[in-house]
């Protein structure tokens, strides 16, 4: 896991020291271990390196004979097949991204086609004078860029690019409309206005000043399985496995994020089949609260496995001091409330030594977890055809008029993931996967994790697992009120401990209670926010401010985007309470 960043400037000179060195400084909590440069007249690469394999000659950038060089930030789960395949090549490190360069040299611009694994990588070819930047299907990996006549520069983060000078904080107020409504921005551009992201599954060719070339590779694909029910179990069973195995590989110690659903529960039973010794387990839990405590589950599906476990708690108090650190971390703004209780977690691991984390992101969306896709059942699916049709903010008083067209983004994908091939589910799983996956919970797990040098890696989002899960029949999927269920089929028959029908619960922290304990001076610090003020939407945040655990999410949004404008757009610190910050970005705002 690693941060990568580049700059090519094509009117030619070198890009000033100063600059690149403020866009490295950016990234380096993301790579603690090393950092390399490749600086070649106009163009400069750079890697932030957190070891994770090979850890005594993987360094970046990597170099191949014909000049090509290659940073990236991520992991390659078949480099040992890909060497094999490659036998021929002039392997020099033991790193698994070195087998995407030998890749680029076999297969050009269509090398991502045989990777698998979680990845944003960057190539200069010399020879042909182009940048080639591509992200894994799932979009786990973040990578963004900005494109300008002078030059072409790419980053990890979006910070990174402000924090160079390459880019600007202006803020679309589109997006930041979606963002207060959805949770999370759509599509390629970003709330940056000059930053935008490159496509989950994309690949781009950037030559003479311009991007020539896009190829995509999807994560999805198939009609409905018409594979007997009776081989459902040995299929998944087969597949899970050999993923779990593979994002087992490391040579640094390892961990999983349980919370005894059904998800994690999943992961911790194969864990423990493939392991060697115990599987070190985490958990977050929300004492004092009235939040589902789940920390009593997962403790007991823990000892039935064999397993190490910790257990991390968030309070009010806890809340009130990192919300500002998690809004810092969230450059790229989802306002989803779990973040607070992942970043906890990445400090836990961070603390246990642990640099690399398993957790159960994208099985809901692969599996059909939510109830928006039981809902797709209905009626031979003639109902449920879209979700998120209402915003956070539309039961809120005044709130649905202080937001205009936040759908529109959203409702491009749903466009084009309509097809006639495709059951309603699998429409609703297509638009998750595109947008609501890469864009919210990657980035949360990005954001948090790294900001502790964690990587956090997740078996269900596999190029094999993913189009596996896809293809059932949507029987195989939701039965009733049960959805995922080939998961808890699965989770019945191999590790009868967890409950493997019990209901779902989610991973909700109590915020609307944490906010309910500072309303008063929330009501006052959050409308005179230069954020919110400038949005001229006073009167709807002090209503939703007055009942928070009415708006539990409506209230997180606010305070949420109040602390992220004060960090990315005014320049805050993050080191303080929520008050500290709120109240130095009213002074500077």
């Amino acid at each position: 896991m690693c941060g990568v960043a580049g700059v090519v400037r094509w009117s030619g000179g070198e890009t000033d020291a100063k600059t690149l060195d403020r866009l490295a400084e950016a990234l380096s909590h993301r790579g603690p271990d090393e950092n390399g440069r490749h600086c070649d007249g106009p163009v400069w690469l750079y890697n932030a390196r957190l070891a994770i394999i090979d850890l005594q000659t993987g360094r970046q950038p990597l170099e191949a004979p014909n000049g090509s060089v290659l940073v990236a930030n991520g992991e390659i789960y078949n480099d040992l097949e890909i060497r094999r395949e490659l036998a021929h090549a002039p392997y020099k490190t033991g790193s698994d991204c070195e087998s995407a360069l030998h890749l680029y040299g076999e297969k050009g611009v269509a090398f991502a086609d045989g990777l698998r694994g979680m990845y944003a990588i960057a190539i200069y070819d010399k020879s042909q004078a182009r940048l080639v930047l591509s992200r894994d299907p799932f979009g786990i990996k973040p990578l963004y860029y900005v494109s300008t006549p002078e030059y072409f520069a790419f980053a990890s983060e979006p910070q990174a690019l402000i924090a160079a000078g390459l880019a600007t904080n202006r803020i679309t107020p589109e997006k930041r409309s979606e963002l207060l409504q959805l949770k999370f921005t759509t599509g390629q551009e970003t709330i940056f206005s000059d930053i935008r992201r490159v496509s989950p599954g994309e690949t781009l060719v950037v030559q003479a000043g311009r991007i020539v070339e896009r190829r995509l590779r999807s994560a999805l694909e198939g009609k409905p399985s018409t594979a007997p029910s009776a081989s459902l179990p040995q299929s998944l069973d087969r597949i899970l496995e050999d993923s779990v195995r593979a994002h087992m590989r490391s040579d640094v110690p390892y961990g999983l994020f349980l919370s005894g659903g059904i998800d994690s529960s999943v992961l911790l039973a194969l864990m423990a089949r493939i392991a060697s010794k115990p599987v070190v387990a985490l958990t977050a839990t929300f004492p004092e609260s009235s939040a589902a405590d789940e920390s009593a589950t997962a403790r007991r599906v823990a000892k039935a496995a064999g397993a190490e476990h910790h257990v991390v708690e968030l309070t009010k108090h806890d809340f009130w001091s990192a919300a500002p650190r998690v809004a810092a971390a969230l450059d790229d703004p989802t306002t989803d409330a779990a973040a607070l209780p992942t970043f906890k977690l990445g400090a836990l691991a961070k603390e246990l030594r642990l640099k690399v984390v398993l957790g159960g992101e994208g099985a809901d969306e692969i599996f059909g977890g939510y109830s928006r896709y039981r809902r797709a059942t209905w009626l031979w699916g003639l109902v449920g055809r879209r979700s998120r049709t209402h915003g956070v903010f539309l039961k809120t008083p005044g709130g649905g008029r202080a937001f205009e067209n936040w759908r529109d983004g959203l409702a491009a994908t749903e466009r084009a993931a309509m097809s006639a091939e495709r059951t309603t589910m699998q429409q609703l799983q297509a638009v998750d996967c595109a947008e609501w996956l890469p864009n919210d919970l990657m980035v949360k797990l990005d954001r948090c994790l790294m900001a502790n040098g964690v990587e956090g890696r997740t078996p269900y989002l596999d190029p094999v697992v993913g189009p596996y899960g896809f293809s059932l029949p949507d029987g195989a999927k939701v039965r009733g009120r049960f959805g995922k269920w080939l998961l808890r089929d699965w989770l019945a028959r191999n590790f009868p401990e967890a409950d493997a029908f019990g209901r779902k619960t989610g991973f909700n922290p109590p915020v609307g209670e944490w906010i309910d304990a500072y309303k008063t001076e929330l009501q006052r610090l959050v409308p005179a926010a230069p954020g919110i003020a400038e949005m001229s939407i006073g009167d709807v945040a002090r209503a939703t401010l007055a009942r928070p655990t009415d708006n539990a999410q409506a209230s997180w949004s606010l305070i949420f985007y109040a602390l992220w404008h004060a960090h990315h757009v005014l320049g805050v610190p993050s080191d303080g309470g929520v008050a500290d910050v709120l109240s130095e970005a009213a002074k500077r705002g």
